[in-house]
């Protein structure tokens, strides 16, 4: 694990591989961490350098210090981070509240990208009505409290079979987070609207989304796939919100085929 100051505040990030490989830039879901893709990373290694980190106020990362978080400032850090990497353009993948960061790179930072790989995302998520509530509980309750209802969500059932201590070692994970931090991105995801910002791309775009995903079912990706001008989403069965953890060795082949 490294650190890097970003306007004032440490956010962890871990820089791994050979740096002559191509840079692929990984970004996590909401209220989860960087360790979401630690599952990938033998099969990732030999074809990418890998790079990924922690949102604000979650895993290693410090709490957000102002009053509101847009995508603009996730690509921002994100790209403070590809400069410290000393790399020019990179590959891209993101789950969740990852895959908002990444139609920001796509709608004003497309010439740094090579490739996005998009997972269990949408142009918008969700209603703002929604997501302001859970901003309102989340602050009123914490994180720890909230976990138990929101974690199960992430999940689809044969992962939760195959590991019964999934949701218990999620809630634990989410519940350390910074609750503020985490309230400012639901606020955020609230106002996030992309469906008028990814047309005419000219990047290697490929979704992906899961049959078993409460949060972003398989319809947000097939009007994301509208809206964007890319190929039909790849379903990926039995698969819930984060196919890195439910499926790392399915997802890792997807991502180095676009090196190969």
């Amino acid at each position: 694990m490294s650190f890097l100051e970003i306007d004032g505040r440490a956010v962890g990030y871990r820089l791994l591989g050979d740096p002559a490989l191509p840079l692929v830039v990984l970004a996590h879901p909401l209220g989860m961490s960087q360790a979401v893709w630690d599952d990938l990373l033998p099969a990732l290694l030999p074809h990418y350098r890998v790079l990924s980190w922690d949102l604000p106020g979650h895993g290693s990362s410090a709490a957000w210090k102002g009053e509101c978080i847009t995508p603009a400032d996730l690509a921002a850090e994100l790209l403070a981070l590809v400069e410290q990497a000393g790399a020019a353009r990179f590959h891209f993948a993101g789950t969740s509240i990852g895959g908002v960061i990444g139609q920001q790179l796509l709608s004003a930072n497309a010439d740094r990208l090579l490739s996005a790989t998009l997972t269990n995302t949408g142009a918008v998520i969700g209603t703002a009505e929604a997501w302001q509530a859970r901003a309102k509980a989340v602050r009123e309750k914490g994180l720890a409290a909230m976990a138990v209802d929101i974690v199960p969500r992430w999940f689809g059932s044969a992962a939760c079979e195959r590991e019964p201590a999934l949701l218990k070692g999620w809630n634990t994970i989410m519940g350390r987070g910074d609750a503020n931090s985490y309230a400012l991105l639901c606020d955020m995801l609230g106002r996030a609207d992309f469906r008028e910002q990814l047309q005419g791309l000219g990047v290697p775009l490929l979704l992906v989304g899961g049959s078993d995903d409460i949060a972003t079912p398989p319809e947000s990706l097939r009007t994301l796939a509208q809206c964007s001008g890319a190929g039909e989403p790849v379903i990926l069965e039995h698969i819930g919100h984060v196919p890195s953890v439910e499926c790392p060795v399915v997802f890792a082949e997807l991502l180095v085929k676009r090196v190969s």
